[in-house]
């Protein structure tokens, strides 16, 4: 059997509608560089990294219990990552209900004793749109208002490329 069957690569993220993800897959049209896939767009909020798929059960658990609700986002911009040449849909000001929900799972893993090891010092929220992408030379994005109402745990698979969602939690 494969390792990944037993160290599933996950995390946690917020998974748009059918509206957001065209309006989002619009944006890419605006951007040079290789577009991510319209089924993989998604604002993640906590990267895992490679779990033993013992810790799966706890995972689930703490997607049910983050105290959450509906939160309006609002992207406003593209940006860019230098160093990883990726081009990325952008929030002027996050939401203080987002903020809030990253640290209470960033909290919850922690009182779990599964904080994720990689986990970078600051949170940018945002959606990846283009990969091996240059800087946007355009920034005539028509804004997108996006009422995030999914919180979702998935799996990365190394082998495709592609995402499963594990656990899926309306927010109300």
């Amino acid at each position: 059997m494969s390792p990944d069957i037993h160290s599933p690569r996950l995390f946690y993220a917020l998974w748009p509608d059918a509206a957001t993800r065209a309006a989002l897959a619009a944006w890419q049209a605006l951007l040079d560089g290789k577009p991510v896939r319209p089924e993989k767009l998604h604002l993640t909020l906590a990267f895992l990294g490679q779990r033993p798929a013992s810790e799966l059960p706890a995972l689930q658990d703490i997607l049910e219990q983050l105290p959450a609700r509906p939160m309006p986002l609002l992207f406003d911009h593209a940006s860019h990552f230098t160093q990883l040449a990726l081009a990325w849909a952008a929030l002027a000001q996050p939401s203080p209900a987002l903020l809030d929900l990253r640290a209470a799972c960033m909290h919850a893993l922690a009182q779990q004793g599964l904080a994720p090891r990689f986990e970078h010092d600051r949170f940018t929220p945002h959606v990846t749109l283009t990969r091996q992408a240059p800087p946007p030379a355009s920034q005539d994005f028509a804004p997108i208002a996006w009422q995030a109402d999914e919180l979702v745990l998935v799996e990365s698979l190394k082998s495709s490329g592609d995402y499963r969602i594990l656990a899926s939690r309306k927010l109300t």
